[in-house]
């Protein structure tokens, strides 16, 4: 009798869980099944102020020699980068190199080499940095500039619309539930981040000679647009 009763208390232990998970399906079925919901989404627009620019330049040179192909480059950029340490507000660093065989006329064999060598500029004072671009393309090519809002613009600017995007939500909720003359609860929500920093300025194909020191270019930053939308589901409630 008491290995009977033993047996009987292990498979409860056993089987409670199961039952347990087993009775709150049904529960949440039942409710569910008595409850109407709604789909709905909101979102809100906020301008962040484009405070941070990156710039890419860049040294080509062709020669037979790739040794004397490699001296050439690698001296230019060297220096490139020893004039951009004089600025204290722009961030300077190497974005690349690369090496490639021209081809003649037939394309099977040799003629020379080509170099390619990037740095990458980086700054929130855009007085500086375009200052620093103008005196840079006495040797180097400007390859593209790209004005954005920094990370922490960005966030900041983000969860000011997440605020409003979630009021806009909870307002347009409400108005649903009062045409409806029922009370409401919020049973999923998510939130999307949207907005992309604005493009790279198309720039002309860079000539094989360079002027002495061009002049700082004339940019305006100027705002990208922030986007969250706020969409879930709600529950009218009797």
């Amino acid at each position: 009798m008491q290995k009977h009763t033993a047996l009987q208390r292990c498979l409860l232990i056993l089987l409670l869980p199961l039952l347990v998970s087993t009775w709150s399906h049904a529960a949440e079925q039942k409710a569910d099944s008595g409850a109407t919901t709604v789909d709905l989404s909101a979102d809100a627009r906020r301008a962040a102020p484009n405070d941070l620019a990156i710039a890419t330049l860049y040294f080509q040179a062709d020669d037979r020699n790739p040794g004397a192909l490699a001296r050439q480059v690698n001296t230019v950029i060297a220096a490139a980068l020893e004039q951009a340490r004089a600025h204290a507000t722009v961030k300077a660093k190497s974005a690349g190199t690369a090496t490639f065989p021209v081809y003649g006329k037939e394309g099977r064999r040799i003629e020379s080499w080509r170099m390619r060598s990037d740095i990458q500029l980086e700054s929130r004072d855009l007085p500086a940095l375009t200052e620093l671009v103008g005196k840079l393309q006495g040797s180097l090519a400007l390859s593209s500039l790209t004005l954005q809002p920094s990370p922490e613009t960005r966030k900041s600017t983000a969860d000011l619309a997440a605020t409003d995007a979630i009021r806009a939500f909870q307002e347009r909720a409400g108005a649903i539930a009062a045409t409806l003359s029922k009370p409401w609860r919020i049973r999923h929500l998510s939130v999307a981040y949207g907005g992309s920093p604005r493009p790279p300025f198309p720039l002309a194909r860079a000539a094989a000679t360079f002027a002495a020191e061009a002049s700082p270019m004339p940019v305006e930053a100027g705002e990208t647009e922030i986007v969250v939308t706020v969409s879930g589901t709600i529950e009218l409630t009797d």
